[in-house]
């Protein structure tokens, strides 16, 4: 064999040596799209994350570790990042941000870091063709719903009725603040969040005033603007035929304590109202019962529609505020609203 042929079979061996690295026995995807969307799906709010690459046939595994329940992991085999931005902030009430990592050679992992928890009912992994008509390459997609709640049955009653909730304060306008730090803005949007999901459920339509931590109006809004800003999003829906604003209450004794449920002096309906939701808030929330009372609260009074307002229990209170800050019962509270709600228009 002669020296020349001798070298020329080595660069053989070395090219094709190369080339199998780079991927003719294990095709290497090279991620170059990313896509989020939403969408409604039988009353859930979807959030989409389309991740797109150069080749088919992903192998990927989907994991969800037992002391991180709020972030899917995705091991994406024979891949490399790509050109996609390694932390990608979302904005959605479903899911916060992703990560892309090249964990080792051609072994890419993404997290997904979600606002719910992992749970088998609450995502979706599967791949979709490339789209030539829609200018996509072939993707991993990965949706994210809010389950519905176990046990929710759906209240007959609310079906077709358009409803406007009001979570309380919002973004420059915290609220009331317990001892420990929790903010009534937070504890409103929480709890109003989950009535929304109930109601529309049910098949309720649903407005609500706001579904994210903001001030209605805008900054530097006087309170006058802002709770007409709140009113004005009923006004706006003339379908609308319920108005509750949802809040915590406070003093400055901490011993204050119990729930209690306001209306506008001379609304009958309203008064009807503020009733029932009394009553399912004190069977639910098994806080002392403050009762049912008048008051000229401004989103109430304004309102163009049977109105309430609802204080869930004192954030000032220790006990109290820690109930109000737990999501099991946050979901109890949202459940007495919606039954208060049924039952209006059901009588």
């Amino acid at each position: 064999m002669s020296s020349k042929f001798f070298r020329l079979l080595i660069l053989a061996a070395g090219l094709l040596c190369l080339l199998t690295a780079e991927g003719f026995a294990a095709p290497i995807h090279k991620l170059n799209y990313f896509q989020t969307s939403t969408f409604d799906r039988d009353g859930q709010d979807v959030l989409r994350i389309e991740i797109g690459m150069n080749k088919e046939d992903l192998d990927y595994k989907v994991t969800v570790k037992p002391y991180l329940t709020r972030c899917l992991i995705l091991d994406l085999k024979s891949t490399r990042p790509g050109k996609l931005k390694d932390d990608i902030p979302l904005k959605s009430d479903l899911a916060k941000r992703v990560r892309i990592q090249e964990l080792e050679v051609n072994h890419t992992q993404v997290s997904i870091y979600l606002n719910i928890e992992a749970t088998e009912d609450a995502y979706k992994v599967y791949t979709l063709p490339a789209d030539r008509k829609e200018k996509k390459p072939y993707r991993l997609v990965v949706e994210i719903a809010k389950p519905v709640v176990s046990g929710m049955e759906k209240l007959e009653a609310l079906k077709g009725h358009a409803v406007v909730l009001d979570a309380g304060h919002g973004g420059s306008d915290s609220g009331a603040i317990g001892p420990h730090g929790v903010k009534e803005k937070d504890v409103t949007l929480a709890v109003t969040k989950k009535v929304q999901d109930i109601l529309k459920n049910s098949g309720s339509r649903v407005i609500m005033t706001r579904e994210t931590d903001r001030d209605v109006y805008g900054i530097n809004a006087t309170d006058r603007q802002e709770l007409q800003a709140r009113v004005n999003v009923g006004l706006y829906a003339p379908e609308t035929e319920l108005f509750l604003s949802i809040h915590c209450n406070a003093f400055s004794n901490p011993a204050a304590h119990g729930m209690e449920t306001y209306h506008y002096d001379g609304s009958y309906r309203g008064q009807r109202l503020a009733t029932l939701l009394n009553e399912e808030l004190e069977e639910a929330g098994g806080l002392f019962n403050r009762g049912v009372k008048t008051a000229n609260f401004y989103v109430i009074k304004h309102s163009a529609v049977p109105a309430s307002l609802i204080e869930l229990g004192f954030i000032t209170n220790y006990k109290e505020e820690a109930l109000l800050d737990d999501d099991e019962y946050q979901t109890k509270l949202a459940f007495a609203i919606a039954k208060a709600l049924n039952r209006y228009f059901q009588e």
